[in-house]
């Protein structure tokens, strides 16, 4: 695969896929389509640093994975983290494939904007963003009042109003939808379809013996009932 990234535009979507459900995968075809990404790979973790409790083993998270996204030419799983295997860290994955897409190639790596809020308890959490662009995505909520797109502090210092304009970024309250990194990397904030969907829910609806059809695609449904995952 590292030829065919040399130079191409890429989205990675990380996580622990417990399982992989539609959300997701909705997710990552609107972020392919709204920046033309030339593929969206997916890096099922080894052992997520920053969850415990009912994670199943790795290589059954990446075989549904797999069985998901089949036949979607633009969408590839990887095994990467799993192989490296122990505590899976961002940015040794970030490393990797800037490498393999070189200089003139662009990674944009797609978030939840819960997991975003907690960067700051990332492993070199600071360097994340010199090695791609952030897009932080989140379900519309029109009923809401206050402002969900805020930069944690954190990182608040390394980032500007970005050129061109776009956004509404006031560096005082960290609020925005377009900034740019001091790298020159941007972070882009992305509402999404508001699929109400959680792996919480599918793995809560699977333990009570009820129907997770149509939250997840069928083969990942065939995947579990098999082996009996979840139970």
């Amino acid at each position: 695969m590292g030829n065919k990234l040399k130079g191409r535009r890429i989205g990675i979507v990380g996580g622990t896929f417990n399982p992989i459900h539609l959300g997701h995968l909705r997710s990552a075809e609107e972020n392919r389509e709204a920046f033309d990404l030339y593929r969206v790979i997916f890096v099922p973790s080894a052992e997520p640093p920053h969850k415990a409790g009912d994670i199943i083993i790795a290589k059954h998270r990446y075989r549904m994975v797999k069985s998901a996204i089949a036949g979607n030419g633009r969408f590839s799983a990887s095994d990467l983290e799993i192989k490296r295997g122990g505590k899976s860290y961002t940015i040794d994955t970030l490393i990797h494939y800037r490498e393999l897409v070189g200089d003139k190639g662009e990674i944009y790596f797609i978030i939840g904007l819960d997991a975003f809020k907690e960067i700051g308890t990332w492993r070199r959490f600071r360097e994340l963003f010199e090695y791609a662009h952030f897009v932080v995505t989140d379900r519309p909520d029109s009923n809401s009042k206050n402002p969900k797109f805020i930069l944690p502090g954190e990182i608040k210092d390394a980032f500007r109003r970005d050129a061109e304009g776009k956004g509404a970024f006031r560096r005082e309250t960290g609020e925005g939808s377009h900034w740019k990194h001091r790298s020159g990397n941007s972070l882009y904030f992305q509402d999404i379809s508001a699929l109400d969907i959680s792996s919480t829910t599918v793995r809560r609806l699977v333990k009570e013996g009820r129907s997770i059809s149509y939250l997840v695609p069928e083969s990942v449904e065939k995947y579990i009932n098999k082996r009996g995952l979840y139970r």
